[in-house]
């Protein structure tokens, strides 16, 4: 750091995102991003909104805003979007988060939580997951704080059913509660229903997995009106201009040719239970995932040992090294050629240690 840098951030750990190496050409399995490309409408409103980039983007996203409205059966005013879904995670920790309103989250899950909670000096709690990795609903019921639960949890995949987040939130009437559905779309229930029933519930959800939209980082927010508007305070008092004419067109084509997106997650969930069976077979074990990628680790191999091998092979997946996960990794469902590459250097990396 310089000698210039802030005090009040010298203790801060930032997050690591999923290595994007460039040295050699990689089947790239380790940072959930979808293995098809955008949307043809998708790439064709965000080629003719480029021809309009001398001007300012439309700050109230109004077309993206409109079309998202109508296909989820909501209103304008209870959805914002935001610069990828990390940017509506800030603005909560911002909005609804201070030494009277803690936040609260499981102990493994996205790391950008804490992240968050250090940036903007907000006390936290990290709540213990079961053995299995599972959360214990009962240990976010009636705790008054801001909870965040990624609904399914990463790294481990795992979805809480509906009735277990409707619990959580109706036992915390005063405070916010925000489940972060990053990866609903591959077989888990969303929360957006809820919100006409809650007023203290916000969904987060992004276009960078389901969608296709990774690079163009798009992201919203969903709850009750009151919430949205505190959310956007906390917008135009950063970054109003948040999101850019491309991807908010983009956005809007993904929308119009949403069954193109639902087919791609079909198809990815197909593959992931391809994936998992083919593990299981060779001795691994994993997670009960509902998402776009699977945790699983091997009783005979090392986790880091597993992940820096097949990298020197030109395959890339997730290692993380805190304690109670260093033996795992987490691999993105990717197409099943890239899968058949993958488990043809897992195969050889085993027989050479038998």
């Amino acid at each position: 750091m310089s000698r210039f840098f802030s005090e009040k951030y010298s203790n801060l750990e930032a997050y690591t995102p999923g290595e994007q190496p460039k040295d050699m050409k990689y089947v790239k399995l380790n940072t959930n991003e979808s293995p098809f490309p955008p949307s043809p409408k998708a790439l064709a409103y965000a080629a003719e909104a480029a021809k309009r980039l001398q001007l300012y983007c439309d700050p109230e996203c109004t077309a993206l805003t409109r079309e998202f409205a109508k296909l989820y059966g909501i209103k304008s005013d209870e959805v914002l979007f935001t610069n990828g879904s990390d940017d509506a995670l800030n603005f909560c920790f911002m909005a609804f988060c201070d030494d009277d309103h803690p936040a609260a989250f499981p102990d493994i899950t996205y790391g950008f939580y804490p992240v968050f909670a250090e940036l903007n000096h907000v006390p936290y709690e990290e709540i213990v997951l079961n053995d299995d990795f599972t959360i214990d609903v009962d240990d976010y019921c009636g705790i008054n704080k801001t909870i965040f639960i990624a609904n399914p949890n990463a790294p481990t995949g795992i979805a809480l059913n509906l009735s277990d987040i409707e619990r959580i939130v109706k036992s915390n009437p005063d405070n916010v509660v925000i489940v972060d559905e990053a990866y609903v779309d591959f077989g888990a229930e969303s929360a957006v229903g809820l919100i006409k029933q809650y007023d203290n519930l916000l969904v987060t959800q992004t276009f960078s997995k389901s969608r296709s939209l990774a690079g163009g980082r798009l992201g919203m927010a969903i709850g009750d009106a009151s919430l949205i508007r505190d959310l956007n305070t906390i917008k135009y008092s950063t970054n109003p201009y948040n999101i850019n004419t491309m991807t908010q067109a983009a956005g809007t084509g993904t929308i119009l040719d949403d069954a193109y997106s639902r087919k791609n997650c079909a198809i990815i969930a197909e593959n992931r239970a391809y994936l998992t069976e083919k593990l299981e077979k060779l001795g691994f074990v994993h997670t009960p995932s509902t998402a776009n990628f699977v945790f699983v680790k091997h009783p005979n191999y090392d986790g880091e040992k597993l992940y820096l091998e097949l990298k020197k092979r030109g395959v890339l997946i997730r290692h993380f090294t805190k304690e109670r996960i260093r033996d795992y990794n987490r691999i993105t469902v990717g197409t099943r050629e890239q899968l058949d590459i993958l488990l043809t250097h897992i195969v050889q990396l085993l027989e050479e240690t038998a």
